[in-house]
């Protein structure tokens, strides 16, 4: 399945390549029958992660979460609303699984967004939901079994990326031991994780295009 503008899933990845145009490149190492699944699963994960953290106010995204924990159950049982769906559910992971993991996620709003910590020792606050996407990768990018570093990579990545959203990355850098030794499960994953390093060095522009591609071949290689 080709997405285009004429698909109903489009405006949510256009939503997620403006915010990553990096992946434009990158794409270049992820399978071509993996490409379609790769944009559209890393949208769903911008729309959870910008309903668990986006706003001053946290009301509306509870909601928002709340849905997404039905809407997710029911992917497992064949049935689908969001647009997203059309791409995602068809495919065999345990969706309700991730929806029950959602609460933990929304955990991670409240953890101290100055904190020193580095990534890899941060809170255990998002382990569940960290555990949940990984087992999703690995099912649907044929990822090894889920070990602590596939884990240990998307919670890298989620500390990152909700870093960025709040505009606390200077106090919260992904140490280069994460990024360079860390098994990341799937290839997508190991290529976002080193995209978020090489972003967070200048998070006020994406990253140079040479920059990005050497960035996303480690990324991928670590995966290998």
């Amino acid at each position: 399945m080709s997405i285009d503008v004429r698909d109903e899933a489009a405006g949510f990845v256009a939503k997620w390549r403006t915010r990553w145009p990096e992946w434009a490149l990158a794409m270049v190492f992820v399978p071509a029958a993996q490409r379609d699944v790769v944009e559209a699963w890393f949208s769903l994960l911008q729309e959870l992660s910008d309903a668990a953290w986006a706003g001053s106010d946290p009301t509306p995204g509870l909601a928002k979460l709340a849905w997404w924990q039905e809407e997710l159950a029911g992917w497992e049982k064949g049935a689908r609303r969001h647009p997203l769906g059309a791409v995602l559910q068809p495919c065999q992971a345990p969706w309700r699984a991730l929806g029950l993991a959602l609460p933990t996620l929304r955990a991670m709003r409240d953890q101290d967004e100055h904190d020193s910590l580095p990534m890899a020792s941060m809170p255990a606050d998002g382990q569940a939901f960290a555990e949940a996407v990984a087992a999703c990768e690995a099912a649907l990018f044929a990822g090894r079994t889920v070990d602590a570093g596939a884990v240990a990579a998307v919670l890298a990545t989620l500390a990152g990326e909700k870093a960025l959203l709040v505009g606390a990355v200077g106090a919260a850098p992904i140490p280069e031991a994460t990024a360079m030794t860390v098994q990341p499960g799937t290839r997508p994953r190991g290529i976002q994780l080193a995209l978020l390093r090489a972003r967070m060095a200048h998070p006020e522009r994406a990253v140079p295009p040479l920059r990005a591609l050497l960035a996303a071949w480690r990324g991928a290689r670590r995966a290998a």
